[in-house]
């Protein structure tokens, strides 16, 4: 690890935290205010492995997986009206999508580095992002893995509603799933343009 990679790795650790706490305040029916930070992570992690590689961006994701832990076992701890703010099976979860979608999101992306600058961080972030949203929706409330932490009721969000509030009746987590994946697929468009000025104006000053 260099001193330039220090600026990722608070970027990332600074997102982690703010959506960790975000995540506690509703954004409409569907969403919190952590779904419109969090995506901003594969974005930082895109920026490091565009200019200084994949290693150093895998490192920046380890970074941000360690303080992920370290907001989950707090959140463990504060007590909320229903329980504790983080549950066994959110932590779980949050860890795992996080781990999983960013290292999925490092690889993609190297894989296409060489074809046109927007190919790689597009494809790699609404891949990511879409398995970051299925993996912890899934394992955080799903009725299937209730074996994981039986003190856990999970029934309100199995209840069956209209997807969305208009769509087939399903589970209430497949609305919010859903209503967050759509908010990283549209963010993923948006931050092609700083991803594009961030990029270029970091490699000019490493040329200088």
């Amino acid at each position: 690890m260099t001193r330039s990679h220090l600026p990722g790795i608070l970027a990332m650790a600074a997102i982690v935290v703010a959506s960790n706490i975000l995540v506690q305040f509703l954004f409409g029916q569907w969403l919190t205010w952590g779904a419109f930070t969090y995506p901003l992570a594969f974005l930082v992690t895109d920026v490091m492995n565009r200019v200084y590689g994949a290693g150093p961006a895998r490192k920046v994701v380890f970074a941000g997986f360690v303080v992920g832990v370290a907001c989950s076992l707090i959140g463990t701890q504060i007590m909320g009206e229903f329980g504790p703010l983080v549950t066994l099976r959110i932590a779980i979860g949050s860890g795992l999508a996080f781990l999983t979608a960013q290292l999925l999101d490092v690889g993609i992306f190297s894989a296409l580095r060489g074809g046109k600058w927007w190919r790689a961080p597009l494809a790699s972030t609404l891949i990511g992002s879409t398995v970051d949203t299925a993996l912890f929706f899934f394992i955080a409330f799903s009725q299937t893995l209730i074996w994981i932490e039986p003190g856990n009721d999970v029934s309100w969000a199995n209840e069956t509603l209209p997807l969305l509030g208009a769509g087939p009746a399903a589970p209430l987590w497949m609305s919010l799933a859903v209503a967050d994946w759509m908010v990283k697929l549209s963010l993923a468009l948006i931050a092609l343009i700083p991803f594009k000025m961030i990029t270029t104006r970091l490699t000019t000053a490493k040329l200088t």
